[in-house]
């Protein structure tokens, strides 16, 4: 009788663990999953009538819950300038689920995430109702104003970055849309919307500044100029440049979009004119690994790490010598977003290190105490000092006498690379910058799918005078 009850025992010793495992499985692990589930209809009804906390720019809210009448919802997420913050904010809808910020605090910002535990605990046994923290964001709202009016209306993105921290100051796309139509609590309005959006063929809803990824033209060239010093070529290195390159093992050649200056020329003064053929040279002469190497170093087929989560850029693998030479020049299959080229400028700006980008500086409470700050992170070391004090020194070139002198501000040590890039046959080539400001440590990027169109229909120039505009609000 006794061993009987002995093993009762230890089978429901057995079985009450297993309950309790099973409990702190699903509270540790399978919870916020649960939580962050758009599916989860519970909990999105719980969400859509509680106090969901503000994202900040500055001290204004550019997300806010305000209270409505008349649904069976009393309150509504609204996204006061929603086209200008939408790719940062994302929308918080009710059938559409999240996407931006709204999306990676989800948690933070409703309130339930575990830094919040405390909160939740005293305000229920006070009766109190649960407010989401506060997420702070690092956007300058002076850059950014001015990036969406350099930017004119026409299809394309602008991204500036504290090269020193990693900081986003400046993150624009357009065309855009306004979060508040898909977070509003009028569901079969909110249907329209999406579709109206989502049919729409300037595709509104993209965020072409981190989440697509471009030809990047000859801003690449930044990546070949670093290869080739990291290989043992200096500025003043002799390069053949002839006005074109017939391309190996193929009945194409390459030419020149400038006249170089001469058929031999340093490759200081190549990245400076952008000399297509002299580029072309360099990377055959390097070959496809090394320059592959010194794309990956910059963050190429990687991710660059941060709450951004930004679409991969990438390099092609089993180049030949001709689509090498073609890649060299940011051609062929190269693709790369304009937070990557940003990325590219500011970890040559910074001596060499790469920062991780971020975008919320800090959470905080309904009590505004600190449940999160940012701290800077170096997310790579793709070139030495030596290196990058020599690409400084090209890119300021570029600024004051060649393509990119539109970005000249007086006062400031200003560099860049310009680029165009072809897209399909018979479309406007891509216009891009890349650059950096000394003075006051901001890379930027601009990249411009109709650089010579603006929403009225007037002309309006390339790439680089968009970019001057976001730095003088910077300064």
């Amino acid at each position: 009788m006794n061993n009987a009850i002995r093993r009762v025992s230890i089978l429901a010793a057995v079985m009450f663990f297993a309950l309790l495992a099973n409990v702190t499985f699903n509270y540790a692990v399978r919870s916020p999953g649960l939580l962050n589930d758009p599916a989860n209809r519970r909990v999105t009804d719980s969400q859509f009538n509680s106090p969901r906390g503000p994202i900040l720019v500055g001290n204004t809210a550019v997300a806010q819950s305000v209270p409505v009448q008349g649904t069976r919802f009393s309150l509504e997420r609204r996204y006061p300038e929603g086209q200008l913050y939408a790719p940062v904010t994302g929308y918080f809808s009710y059938i559409y689920g999240r996407s931006g910020l709204e999306r990676t605090f989800n948690q933070e910002l409703s309130g339930s995430d575990d830094s919040q535990f405390l909160s939740r605990l005293l305000n229920g046994l006070s009766g109190k109702q649960t407010e989401g923290a506060t997420v702070q964001t690092t956007i300058n709202a002076k850059a950014q104003q001015a990036a969406w009016a350099a930017l004119g209306g026409r299809t394309g993105a602008a991204i500036a970055i504290d090269y020193t921290t990693g900081a986003v100051l400046a993150w624009v796309s357009t065309p855009s849309y306004d979060p508040s139509q898909l977070s509003s609590t009028d569901l079969n309005a909110t249907q329209q919307a999406w579709k109206a959006l989502t049919t729409d063929p300037a595709q509104p809803m993209l965020d072409r500044a981190t989440q697509e990824i471009y030809p990047p033209g000859s801003t690449f060239k930044l990546i070949t100029a670093a290869a080739a010093l990291e290989n043992g070529m200096t500025p003043d290195t002799m390069v053949d440049s002839p006005v074109t390159l017939p391309l190996p093992d193929s009945d194409k050649s390459l030419p020149n979009a400038v006249n170089c200056g001469g058929t031999r020329i340093t490759m200081d003064h190549a990245l400076t004119v952008s000399c297509n053929t002299a580029f072309a040279n360099i990377g055959m002469g390097l070959g496809a690994d090394k320059l592959r190497a010194m794309a990956e170093k910059f963050g190429f087929d990687s991710s660059l790490g941060g709450e951004l989560n930004p679409a991969r850029s990438t390099f092609p693998s089993n180049l030949t010598q001709a689509s090498l030479a073609m890649s060299s020049i940011g051609q062929y299959d190269v693709a790369a977003s304009p937070l990557q080229m940003a990325s590219v400028a500011g970890a040559i700006a910074n001596n060499g290190a790469l920062m991780e980008p971020f975008v919320v500086s800090q959470i905080r409470d309904q009590n505004l105490s600190v449940l999160e700050s940012h701290s800077p992170t170096v997310h790579a070391t793709p070139i030495d000092q030596k290196t990058a004090s020599s690409l400084q020194e090209m890119m300021v070139h570029v600024v004051q006498s060649g393509t990119g002198t539109a970005t000249q501000i007086a006062g400031d040590t200003i560099g860049g690379k310009t680029g165009t890039a072809e897209n399909l046959p018979g479309a406007t080539a891509y216009s891009w910058f890349t650059g950096f400001d000394k003075q006051s440590h901001v890379a930027v990027s601009v990249f411009l799918a109709d650089p010579n169109q603006r929403g009225d229909g007037t002309v309006s120039g390339n790439a680089t005078p968009a970019a001057r505009t976001i730095f003088e609000a910077l300064r």
